[in-house]
């Protein structure tokens, strides 16, 4: 499905076409790659977007995906709003808000997922725990880590589920951006992205 918007089949939307609110984060283009790759969407995959915030990934999925179920999950009413925004903005039609707080909310959702995306929440490992609780066999579990101590917790986390085919990736990016009269490269802020699998 192409958006007027982004009218390529190519992931990796240029983050200056998403509306933002001030302090709310954002996924750049090139974390929102690479947490693409490590989901492993397929054309009917229902994805959970545990802390969507902008609704980059909603968005990137739900274009990937026109058959496909994406709910994001926001806790803030305004910032569920602005991704509502984003998905009208980019004629995203298979996106589902769910207003609420990880994990509470999670027996609420209406389907159950065969991928997930956790990119917020607290804490994490009962997020985590809770989220493999729903998730179907063979499904796949994305989570980003900022900090040293996320990074541990979900380590610790995918160790106690046994995750299998765990994969650790430290993004390391670097964008030439116009200073001035001068163009220099700036770093992208790093993040750790663990993935694995469910097998049974």
């Amino acid at each position: 499905m192409n958006s007027p918007i982004w009218p390529y089949i190519t992931p990796g939307i240029a983050d200056e076409l998403f509306e933002r609110l001030p302090g709310i984060p954002m996924s750049k283009r090139e974390t929102r790659l690479l947490l693409l790759s490590h989901l492993r969407l397929q054309s009917e995959s229902v994805l959970w977007d545990i802390g969507a915030g902008t609704g980059t990934i909603p968005v990137e999925a739900g274009l990937l995906c026109p058959k496909g179920q994406i709910l994001a999950v926001e806790r803030d009413e305004e910032v569920a709003a602005l991704i509502r925004v984003n998905c009208d903005r980019f004629g995203v039609k298979n996106v589902e808000i769910i207003e609420g707080s990880a994990p509470e909310c999670l027996s609420q959702l209406p389907h159950a997922p065969n991928r997930v995306c956790i990119e917020g929440g607290r804490p994490i490992k009962t997020i985590l725990e809770k989220v493999w609780s729903y998730l179907l066999p063979e499904g796949r579990v994305v989570a980003t880590a900022a900090s040293l101590e996320n990074l541990y917790a979900i380590s610790e986390s995918f160790a106690e589920l046994q995750v299998r085919n765990v994969e650790v990736v430290q993004s390391s990016f670097n964008r030439l951006e116009g200073r001035g009269t001068h163009q220099s490269f700036v770093a992208v802020d790093p993040i750790f992205i663990l993935s694995g699998e469910k097998l049974d």
